[in-house]
This record gives C-alpha cells, structure tokens and sequence, in this order.
C-alpha cells in the first residue's frame, strides 16, 4: 500500500470537538480508524483520538477515486481527513457521543499508516472480550488506546496537576531528590544499581526521599513537596508494584494537624478535578481505638464498628459456650444481608479459619433459644436491624499462645488484640462476600460515592521482631515518640508501650498515606537507633551522613507520603494499579511489553565486576 505524507497540513479540530454549531465549515481532523461501515456507494468510518469519536462519511458520487480509497481502511489505520461538517438527518443522530449530531463529508484522504490486525480492538470491553490481562499489558500501546484507559491517564493527569497547584499555592517548593543513593533499607529489599567507576559497589533506587527531604529542612527550604517515583522489591498484589508514585512533603515547625490540613486540602482539590466534594476536617482516631472498634488500623468505616458485648452474659454462660471470660467478646454485624442458609452460616465459619484460633458463634437463632436475654441486651447493645447478619467472636477456653503483636501496649492486651484482629478480618470478609448483593458500600439516595476518611493516629512506636529477638520500628527509625514517653524513661523500660508521633490517613479501608513528626534532635535519634538493637558504629555506618545533619541547627519538622497510585485507581473505580499506571509490571514483576527483566551480555557484566550464580 503507498502511504501518504502528513506535510503541511494542520489538524484544526479533534475528534470529540465538532458539534452542530460547526455545520458547514471545512474541518482537518486526524486519529485512528476505530470501524468501518461500507454501504457500497457510502463508507462511514468512525475516526478516533483521546478526545473522541467523530463519523467521516466517503461518498461515491462526490468523489470515487476517494471512495476507492477509503474501502481499504482497516481498524487502526492511521489517516488524515478533511472534509465538511453536515448536520445529520434526526433519525441518524447518535446520543450517545457529543459528536452524535454531524458528520465530516471528506474531500480528501491521506493515509499516514498502516496496520495490522490487533490482538484485541480498543473499543472492545477489557473484563468481557480480551482473552487475559497479559495480553493487554503485552500489548500495552493497544490498551492504551481504549477509552477507559485514556480517561483514566487523563484522571491521572488532573489529580496529580490539582496536587501541585494546591501545595504550590501553599507555597511548597517541589524539588527533585537522586534516585541512585546508598542502600538504606526501610522494610522491604532495595533495587541495587552497580557502579562501574566503583567496582563491587552498588547504588539502591530509593523507597522513599525520607532522609533527603529531612535535609532539605535541615537546609532551610520550609516546604518540600514533590511526585515522585519510588522503588521496592517485594512481593506483588493487586495495590503495590515495584516501582509506585507518591505524593511526598515535608515542612517545617509543624504539629500534627498543621499536616492534616495541609493534605485534606491537596486531597480536596484532587477529588474536585475528579467531579466529588470533600467534607473537611477528616475524623480522628487512635490506633487503639481502631483496633478495638474495628479490629484493623486502616479501618473501613463503611460498616458498623464491633462491639465488645462480654457483659451481656454471665461467667456461667460464658463457661457453657466455652469462651474465656477474660477476653473480648466482639460482636460483628453487618447490615441488611437477611436470613442465611445453613450452608451460608458454615461458610461463615470457613471464612473465619484460621484466624488466631478465635471462637466463631454465627447461628445467633441458636443462640437466642439458648440466651434469649443475652441475645436481646446484644441486639440493643449493637443497634441491630432484623434483617442484619450478627457473629459473635471470641476467645476459647483455653487459647493458644500468640506471637506477639509488636507495639500493642499494656490497655490492649496480646490476646485481646488476637480477639479484635480475628473479628476485623471476619468483619471485612463478610462485607466483601455480601457486598455486591446487598449494596453494602454504596450510599442510599445519593449518586455520589461513598468516601469514608479516616487518620489514625499514635501509633506504637516498635514492632517487636521475633525471629531476630528484638524491637523493629513500625513506621520508620525517624518517627518521633511522643515526649510523654520520652520523659516517662518508657524507651528504655517499656519499648512496646512508647507511642509513635506518627499518622495514616485511610480511605475505605484502604491506606493512602503515612506519616510522621520526625525527630530533630540527635540524641533522641541515637536513643531510637539504641533501641532497636543498632550498635553507635553500625549508626554511623548506615546514617552517618544524617546523624552529622543533625548537629547543625535541624528544626522541628515533619510530613507524609501518600500514594498517587491508589488515590486514583479508587477514583476510576478500578481494583487494580495496573489500570492507572501506563506501563505496569505485572505480578511476577516483568513488563510484558518490553520483555523485562532480561538477562544482559557477558561484557556487560565483566565491566560491572559482576558474577551471575543460578541458585534454586
């Protein structure tokens, strides 16, 4: 096929732009075949860009050698057209598209490129007709064409401008930090990048700039914010991949609800470029009271929150049901599912395996038969409907030993935490099974979604580890503790008791962002090295660098790093990042497209220093 040149001819309009008003003008409009109609003496072919579809109409009688030449448009050709715009006849009109009320009349067809036949056809809906999801990220540019994943760059695009636009007007300076720095590993495993010019020394790509922006307030910038990419090499799920974007700030001489303000105003100006209103400030609530109401510290506040319901029964009942009296008994209650089947309260109990050896009590008929004042106390007690499905979980009689819960203070006891975390994760599993049937987070009498924020706060400050016999912090080693703690001696005496001045901010159940007040003193930066088992040379080892900082006038400071990522996968709708990230890897971390990672060249590796060992 002979191809045509674009030369100098000017697109003047895109295809979602033409409108009635614009009937009888000449029009240059340019894009992608998206399909094909041949009528004989009329092709209809719908042109398309990220803007929209627009329909071109070749006629015969106007002009055949066009004609001819627009019946060997295949799907995905690329062309040019100009034309005339006409109104089309009433019973033509197409409602569904903006463009629906003309048509371009072409008088000229140049055709820029060729194609083949696509794996798939962009406007093909991606969960019902592409055959696997490796095939669209194998052949990604295609996706990328569909106008579910157009709109969901362009949300990208409008969220992460609104960002910038609120802290900038804030007046934040965004500043770019290395990506090639020194291995400092904060939890998952570094990407490490060789260095040729140092042999057997190595780069790692940053998990977060936290070091590097504490010294940009060490240097006096104020306020730093920047979106950037960051690097983990863990495992994969459906919310995390290898390499992520995050929101990342920090300021200076701030308390904890200065940061507040400053995020849920950046989120507000977000969500409003994605068409919701946000209602500010967002509720509060401590890690503790998060674990007892709701058996998780990112909790979804959609659902009704548990219910220790332990006082309703006597010692004796408790006996006679076989659960400890000196735990929690948390009543779980999810709205409006209805009656269940005998086979749907066994699966119940599937559900509920495995977590912690916690006693599970789903046949409430049962038991109201057995304890019908208890039963009542409770049903008042959790403000329960009829129709609401209600569990009851609890300790057995004799509980198993737990690992420790690292950080769990003395007023949340280890097994009452077991008890709190096996009636959550049931909680969330039985929302996520009746959900869709029920409508459980969907709003009643209103179109808009249902967004639940929530920042959790005092955090423990340690995590203890029980493999390695000693204390991991459970944020990061620059988090402060809160000066109650510090003064009280509890970093020493009591470690797991020490709260952190660290936040979350949650979403549905979903963590989008954490953060902390930092330490600024060396000391206590020494102090918290200390305790999580670092030698004072092993300190200066890893964070020389910093600890040297810090003696040179460092201010009261702190921040937050929330993800873009997730922010607007929940805004498309989508349950995966894959949908909202242009080039994703996928689970076992490759990228299909570009057929990475691969291995390199003997010289290659010989420059480096580098020895590849296979190891199974």
């Amino acid at each position: 096929m002979q191809l045509d040149f674009l030369g100098d001819l000017k697109r003047t309009h895109t295809c979602g732009a033409l409108r009635a008003s614009d009937a009888g003008s000449t029009v240059v409009v340019m894009g992608w075949v998206n399909r094909r109609r041949d009528l004989g003496n009329l092709i209809f072919v719908d042109l398309r860009d990220r803007t929209g579809l627009t329909q071109v109409v070749f006629n015969a009688e106007q002009s055949k050698a066009i004609h001819e030449k627009a019946s060997t448009l295949r799907s995905e050709f690329v062309i040019a057209v100009t034309g005339s715009v006409k109104k089309r006849e009433p019973n033509t009109i197409n409602k569904n598209i903006p463009t629906g009320e003309i048509e371009v009349v072409a008088s000229e067809l140049r055709i820029l490129n060729e194609a083949k036949t696509p794996p798939f056809s962009p406007s093909d809906d991606a969960t019902s007709t592409i055959a696997n999801e490796e095939t669209r990220l194998k052949y990604r540019y295609i996706d990328l064409r569909r106008p579910q994943m157009q709109a969901n760059i362009e949300l990208r695009h409008k969220v992460a401008l609104a960002i910038r636009n609120d802290l900038a007007a804030r007046g934040f300076f965004e500043i770019e930090t290395p990506f090639m720095t020194r291995s400092t590993p904060e939890g998952a495993r570094d990407y490490l990048v060789p260095s040729r010019v140092h042999p057997g020394q190595f780069y790692a790509l940053p998990q977060s700039p936290q070091l590097f922006k504490q010294i940009l307030m060490i240097s006096g910038f104020d306020k730093y914010f920047q979106i950037v990419r960051c690097f983990r090499d863990e495992d994969l799920r459906a919310d995390r991949q290898p390499e992520f974007t995050q929101i990342d700030l920090e300021m200076t001489f701030p308390q904890q609800e200065r940061v507040f303000e400053v995020v849920e105003g950046f989120l507000t100006a977000a969500f409003k470029a994605a068409g919701h209103d946000l209602k500010t400030p967002f509720p509060r609530m401590t890690y503790d009271q998060a674990i007892a109401q709701y058996g998780s510290d990112k909790p979804d506040l959609r659902l009704p929150a548990m219910t220790d319901v332990r006082e309703t029964f006597t010692p004796e009942q408790l006996a006679t049901l076989q659960i400890d009296s000196s735990l929690p008994v948390m009543c779980v209650r999810v709205p409006k599912v209805g009656e269940l089947s005998r086979k749907e309260r066994d699966e119940i109990k599937t559900l509920a395996s495995n977590k912690n050896g916690a006693k599970i009590l789903e046949d409430f008929k049962r038991l109201e038969k057995s304890f019908p004042e208890a039963v009542a106390k409770i049903r008042e007690k959790c403000g329960a409907q009829a129709d609401d499905l209600m569990v009851l979980v609890a300790g057995g009689t004799t509980p198993q030993p737990h690992p420790s819960e690292g950080g769990v203070k003395p007023e949340v006891k280890q097994h009452d935490h077991a008890v709190f975390t096996a009636a959550g994760a049931l909680r969330l599993a039985l929302a996520q099974k009746y959900a869709e049937k029920h409508k459980l987070f969907e709003r009643s009498g209103d179109t808009d979604k249902d967004f639940r924020w929530l920042w959790v706060t005092d955090f423990p400050m340690f995590e203890y580890d029980a493999e390695g016999g000693r204390w991991a912090a459970a944020h990061h080693p620059f988090t402060s503790p809160h000066e109650q703690d510090l003064i009280s001696g509890k970093l020493e005496s009591d470690p797991g008791a020490v709260r952190a001045l660290a936040y979350d901010v949650v979403l549905n159940g979903t963590e989008l962002g954490s953060g902390s007040i930092r330490i600024h003193q060396q000391e206590i930066q020494k102090q918290i090295f200390r305790a999580l088992g670092m030698t004072d040379e092993e300190a200066r080892s890893r964070f020389g660098f910093f600890l040297e900082a810090l003696e040179y006038g460092t201010p009261p400071h702190g921040g937050i790093a929330l993800g873009l990522d997730r922010i607007v996968m929940i805004l498309a709708g989508g349950d995966s990042l894959r949908e909202v990230i242009p080039f994703p890897k996928t689970a076992q971390a490759k990228d299909l497209m570009v057929d990475a990672p691969t291995p390199v060249s003997e010289a290659q590796l010989k420059e480096l220093g580098i020895a590849v060992r296979h190891e199974r």
